[in-house]
């Protein structure tokens, strides 16, 4: 037994100097860990902010056209539909190419 403590004493050092190094490596890991999570959590809070901007704008605008005395909300709601039909049929006019016509 004596003969593996006198043989462990000259290591002594190195497995110190191993530890520490080790050690110094773990630490720079869980600092770059710590700094790629506060990005990401500080991206995801300005992706959530522009939203709620986005969100609060639109809820705005339909607090304004329920609140305002002088729109027609019957009249709004129909000029959407006749927008929304314009659209689905397409814009202009087609051009009856079966009978060529020419313009």
């Amino acid at each position: 037994m004596e003969d593996i403590i006198w043989i462990l004493v000259p290591l002594a050092p190195f497995l110190m100097v191993s530890f520490i190094v080790w050690t110094k490596h773990q630490q720079k890991i869980a600092e770059l860990q710590v700094t790629t999570t506060a990005e990401n959590t500080a991206e995801r809070a300005a992706q959530y902010a522009s939203q709620i901007q986005r969100l609060e704008d639109r809820v705005q605008v339909l607090e304004r056209i329920v609140t305002d005395r002088g729109y027609d909300i019957a009249t709004q709601i129909e000029a959407l539909r006749d927008t929304r039909r314009v659209d689905e049929a397409g814009s202009g006019v087609p051009l009856g190419l079966a009978s060529r016509e020419r313009v």
